[in-house]
């Protein structure tokens, strides 16, 4: 991938079985913006969103500790989030976007403006970055011209991001986010977070897997 912190993200992906494409476009979009499919490593939102994840320090002991700010830490943390929340919503990553964002699976959540009248909800402006950074690796066609292909294409998730691996389906290198994740169990109970994934105990502590990385 030709993003920042790339071995980081892909490791913390392995980690959890995600896409790491769709780890990076998470990254992009907490931190990166629309005309970036790289993160930063920044504190933001007002001093509470910490590194490439913004993980918030209001809702996630972890945001207190130095290693918030170790990029391979940062990313392992919301690697494991997003993998919970795939395995909490049956594999829908639209659901665990947004859950990720908003802690509801059917939430809006913030929205970005792309410019040209489109303003996207969390969850597909993730995708968006998710198609663009998806292309890139597989030489395919990114986003605008997966909508040209398909003018049906509604500016959503599903049917963006279908009319886009409908261009790729000749190739195995561009494919739905994987939903392999983790049980809750083994991630977020030892955590102490609750069905959100936030901390049940603000005033408790815990390690990060990977932290030493």
């Amino acid at each position: 991938m030709n993003v920042s912190f790339a071995p980081q993200i892909e490791a913390a992906a392995q980690r959890h079985g995600l896409d790491p494409r769709l780890l990076a476009a998470v990254a992009a979009q907490e931190t990166g913006g629309p005309g970036s499919n790289s993160g930063r490593n920044v504190v933001g939102d007002g001093g509470h969103g910490h590194g490439v994840f913004q993980i918030d320090d209001r809702y996630h002991t972890f945001a207190r500790t130095s290693a918030v700010m170790d990029p391979a830490a940062n990313a392992d943390y919301a690697a494991g989030m997003i993998a919970d929340n795939l395995k909490r919503y049956g594999g829908n990553v639209r659901e665990a976007l947004s859950a990720y964002n908003a802690g509801d699976p059917n939430a809006t959540g913030t929205t970005t403006d792309w410019g040209g009248g489109k303003v996207l909800g969390y969850a597909d402006s993730v995708m968006r970055h998710y198609a663009q950074i998806c292309g890139e690796t597989s030489g395919s066609t990114p986003v605008d011209m997966a909508r040209a292909a398909q003018p049906d294409a509604s500016e959503n998730t599903n049917g963006l991001l279908n009319a886009m691996l409908s261009m790729t389906s000749s190739s195995s290198s561009c494919q739905l986010p994987s939903m392999a994740a983790p049980a809750m169990s083994s991630w977020a109970q030892q955590r102490g977070l609750d069905s959100t994934g936030h901390a049940r105990d603000k005033a408790s502590d815990f390690s990060i897997i990977g932290g030493e990385n």
